[in-house]
């Protein structure tokens, strides 16, 4: 298993957004040591850039993109962000790579399904899942798409309202935390191979407090956890953890259970 540390802070534009390359790499050593796995960080050059068709920082991101793109690695790939969008690439190539019947299952206090019209704030790391829809800047939609109804959102209680109508819509299946639920609707979605994306904040900010963008009424670390296990009967290809601002090892060491069940899933 190999550990990808992709430090981008572009998709965010939040208080603490220049964080998150510090927290990345915090993040990427402290998941080194739990996991006895290599790091390899992704070179990202880019600076800030204007806000473009409705994107902020779009030129950045899509030299992030591409050098992405370059650096990715095969076989069990943990990816550390940076912003949600760090798993904007591992996840189009692994719904490249394993078809129509792989999804994803997103933790995430909120449902990143914004489109550039859509966005109050052009952040695109709101954004994130709906390209992974294939909708949006056709820049960073993914093709193939992943299928509609094949991705499990989990926690998110943070959401706008065009994210809530493609839920309604059935393209985006929202469950709490109850491991139960999550199988349910994975195993009801069709989907034979996942990935799992963990951002931080679908925490609790009691239980976490080096999150990128805090949401009251989330998870604990335990139930967390105990959703990541409940995934253990599926074929997991990747997963991701994003938006960590902390670098301080007694505040990451309260996601030691965390990194060591997605450890578990990927082998």
């Amino acid at each position: 298993m190999l550990i990808q540390a992709v430090p981008q802070w572009q998709g965010a534009r939040t208080p603490r957004a220049g964080d998150l390359p510090a927290g990345c790499r915090a993040l990427s050593a402290f998941a080194a040591e739990v996991l006895g796995a290599p790091v390899r960080e992704v070179r990202l050059e880019a600076g800030e850039t204007p806000v473009v068709e409705g994107v902020a920082n779009r030129e950045a991101l899509l030299d992030n993109k591409k050098r992405h793109a370059e650096a990715l690695a095969d076989g069990p790939v943990l990816t550390v962000g940076g912003d949600c969008a760090a798993d904007l690439v591992p996840v189009a190539a692994a719904r490249a790579r394993h078809g129509e019947r792989f999804g994803v299952v997103w933790f995430d206090a909120h449902a990143d399904l914004n489109t550039p019209a859509s966005s109050p704030s052009g952040a695109f790391h709101g954004m994130v899942l709906r390209s992974l829809l294939g909708d949006g800047d056709p820049a960073f939609a993914a093709a193939p798409a992943l299928e509609p109804g094949r991705a499990v959102l989990v926690g998110a209680r943070a959401l706008d309202p065009a994210e809530r109508d493609e839920i309604e819509a059935g393209r985006v299946r929202l469950v709490t935390g109850e491991p139960s639920r999550i199988v349910a609707e994975v195993r009801d979605a069709g989907i034979e191979r996942l990935y799992v994306h963990v951002d931080l904040d679908v925490l609790d900010p009691s239980a976490f407090a080096g999150m990128d963008y805090p949401e009251p009424d989330g998870m604990s670390v335990t139930q967390l956890v105990d959703g990541l296990r409940a995934l253990a009967e599926f074929e997991v290809v990747g997963a991701g953890v994003t938006e960590c601002v902390s670098g301080k090892r007694e505040e990451l060491a309260i996601l030691a259970p965390v990194l060591h069940t997605i450890g578990e899933l990927l082998r």
